[in-house]
């Protein structure tokens, strides 16, 4: 049994597709088909179903696909581990975030920069659930999100800030120092999808509070959101972490909405006996982050 033939599962399972997976391989389908029996005449299974197409793996290829995913995660963390007796730390970290903590990974990944010049890093932007799923296939490190998503039962969790909701408006507009839910409501809004976590936990505080939102203008970029505030005299509502990259002296202003709407929101990782190298060092700097007091101050 070969480390490729592990490779070739795993890429052939995430692509679901022969010609694309041997692509993403750079090796030719008739060899990562060949790969492949072979890997199943050696166990003496049938990993695949057979067809004129992929059809999926059978129930023995699903056990397989595990322990491959699991053994290339090992073999990974291996070579960090062999790597940190050297005088640096050398590989590569795959995060994912959901969207609206995209650009708050900057504070935890610059201070990484400087403790650790060798490593490298992979940031995607991705749902809850998707980051949950990715996790659990081995496909990425560590996530970025919600904290208190019953998803995230027995991943290992590090809390870093409590993310506020406020009001985001042009700067121009005379606004009071704090506006209700119902106040809000009756604003013309730009928010962001309804399929992203932020909108559902937003669209629930104004069930709470007995309204419908006069939602204008849906994206699922901060950037467009972002501009349409700043430039077409909507509103939005956003995570207080924002704040801190958006332009509060010149372009726009926030104010908190009432009665207070919070999420946990930090790091997940795989539940195991001890976390990778790099994943353990990087950990271990985002335990030291003042998150917290940076994105009240910039509400204050």
């Amino acid at each position: 049994m070969f480390i490729r033939q592990l490779e070739y599962l795993v890429t052939l399972a995430r692509e679901k597709h022969f010609a694309k997976a041997a692509d993403v391989c750079h090796v030719s389908q008739p060899a990562l088909s060949s790969a492949i029996r072979g890997l199943e005449k050696e166990l003496g299974v049938m990993i695949v179903q057979r067809g004129r197409r992929f059809m999926g793996l059978t129930l023995e290829g699903e056990r397989v696909l595990a322990w491959a995913q699991q053994t290339l995660a090992s073999l990974s963390h291996m070579r960090e581990d062999a790597s940190t007796a050297k005088s640096a730390m050398t590989g590569t970290l795959r995060i994912g975030a959901i969207p609206t903590t995209m650009t708050v990974v900057a504070f935890l990944t610059q201070p990484c920069f400087s403790a650790y010049p060798n490593i490298r890093y992979t940031l995607s932007s991705l749902t809850a659930d998707t980051i949950v799923n990715q996790l659990d296939h081995f496909e990425l490190d560590l996530g970025f999100t919600y904290l208190d998503d019953k998803l995230i039962e027995g991943f290992e969790k590090l809390h870093l800030y409590d993310e506020r909701y406020v009001l985001l408006a042009d700067r121009k507009i005379a606004l009071d120092s704090s506006l209700t839910w119902e106040q809000a409501a009756r604003l013309p809004l730009c928010l962001l999808t309804g399929k992203m976590r932020n909108r559902q936990v937003i669209e629930a505080a104004f069930r709470r509070a007995g309204v419908q939102p006069t939602v204008i203008l849906e994206t699922d970029s901060l950037f467009s959101l972002y501009a349409h505030v700043s430039e077409s005299g909507l509103f939005s509502i956003v995570p207080h972490s924002l704040l801190n990259f958006f332009d509060l002296k010149n372009r726009v202003q926030a104010r908190p909405v009432v009665p207070q709407l919070t999420r946990a929101i930090g790091l997940i990782a795989r539940n195991q006996p001890s976390l990778a190298p790099i994943t353990g060092a990087v950990w271990e700097i985002a335990r030291g982050l003042d998150l917290q007091s940076r994105f009240d101050l910039a509400l204050a």
